[in-house]
């Protein structure tokens, strides 16, 4: 089955609103001109959703909104947390869950990425459901088995239909940021044992529609290597996503 392939930029701790709106502003041109065979998500940090969304929305922009965070309630007495509600009205049809940094540094659980999940598809907002693995797991051998239960855990309650729309995006922990790479080989024994998982969960035609992302220094000097991977669908983009042109470049490379 042909999966349509996306590209999201997940900006990170990156660019003021001011600067969030001249690289969507340059995307946004890039991305009218052709391409649109691709789904491309541009997820900025909170701050930014509002700019950012006025930019796409005055282009009228096929570029999508996303957020790199949620809250599992909708409202209440949650100092400094953001709802799926809120994000909803701000325009946002898909949301980060689960991505590496948020487990280290703010000791989020597999409960917690699941809490995170339902309570975006409640909203009917797409949860971009993110797994990986230390480099510690991966020499010892169980890199299938850990970032399997991850995705079991994180769907765990979350109906068929449900499932459906939702992505995957597998981020080997030790290749985020450093500049290291899974080799595409290493990246789609991964994902294919996560599409395996997703039909023991869901049945073959259901998990052959749901796309699963690679993040890990994907960039544009290497993005050719993973285009052929079958079960690889495209990418959740840190770095490069910051430059518009190389945002670009792997955009074009999926086309």
């Amino acid at each position: 089955m042909a999966r349509r392939p996306m590209i999201a930029g997940n900006w990170k701790m990156n660019k003021t609103a001011a600067e969030a709106t001249e690289l969507t502003q340059k995307l946004s041109f890039e991305y009218m001109k052709e391409y649109k065979s691709v789904d491309v998500l541009v997820c900025p940090p909170f701050t930014s959703l509002r700019s950012v969304r006025i930019v796409l929305g005055f282009d009228k922009s096929p570029i999508k909104l996303g957020a790199q965070d949620v809250f599992w309630e909708d409202e209440g007495a949650f100092t400094g947390a953001i709802s799926p509600k809120m994000l909803k009205e701000l325009g946002c049809t898909y949301c980060i869950v689960g991505h590496s940094e948020r487990r280290e540094f703010f000791h989020e659980t597999d409960e917690m990425v699941n809490a995170k999940a339902r309570a975006l598809i409640r909203n009917n907002i797409i949860p971009i459901i993110c797994c990986g693995e230390s480099l510690a797991t991966r020499e010892a051998g169980e890199t299938a088995s850990y970032v399997t239960s991850q995705v079991r855990a994180a769907l765990v309650g979350v109906t068929a239909d449900d499932a459906q729309r939702a992505v995957i995006a597998y981020e080997p922990i030790w290749a985020i940021g450093t500049g290291r790479t899974a080799t595409p080989e290493m990246a789609e024994e991964t994902c294919s044992a996560i599409r395996d998982t997703l039909i023991e969960l869901y049945g073959d035609e259901i998990a052959q529609e749901m796309r699963i992302l690679y993040g890990g220094s994907m960039k544009p000097s290497n993005v050719k290597h993973f285009v052929p991977m079958p079960n690889i669908d495209g990418g959740l983009i840190g770095g490069a996503a910051l430059v518009a042109t190389d945002f670009i470049d792997l955009v074009k490379a999926y086309v």
